[in-house]
């Protein structure tokens, strides 16, 4: 991840906090001017690491998100009714969280991405089909 954020550097990006080790924690980093194809970007980063891209409008930001291979959660801040339907419509993401970090979770509401995130949903009801095995018997009884 580290070797990730580094080449975001390479390729015209800036660190605006973070970017480095203590002890055996890295911590928190915000990139920005990072060019699309940059592993942090296009990749999934499981690491406390975020990247900041500017847009035109709502409709762009919506845009900016779905250009992308993956789709496990958005986190969208507004108040305006109109942006919170057109996310929950319109983003490609197997979560839309509204006024909060898109790690939001409650283990009895489904979870789990789309596209390349992930490998379907999590949760009691999901857990419980993995486990069950269904069999079937037909008996005639004369």
């Amino acid at each position: 991840m580290h070797e990730w954020i580094e080449e975001a550097k390479e390729l015209g990006g800036t660190i605006l906090t973070g970017g480095y080790f203590e002890d055996t924690i890295y911590q928190p980093t915000v990139l920005a001017n990072v060019p699309k194809h940059a592993r942090c970007v296009c990749r999934e980063v499981f690491a406390p690491v975020t990247v900041l891209f500017s847009y035109k409008d709502f409709a762009d930001a919506i845009e900016n998100v779905n250009d992308s291979q993956y789709g496990l959660q958005a986190g969208v801040f507004t108040r305006n009714i109109n942006n919170i339907m057109r996310a929950f419509n319109r983003l490609e993401v197997g979560g839309v969280i509204i006024n909060d970090v898109p790690t939001f979770r409650v283990d009895n509401f489904p979870y789990g991405g789309i596209k390349d995130s992930g490998f379907g949903r999590e949760g009691v009801k999901y857990a419980i089909e993995e486990m069950t095995e269904l069999k079937v018997m037909v008996l005639h009884n004369e």
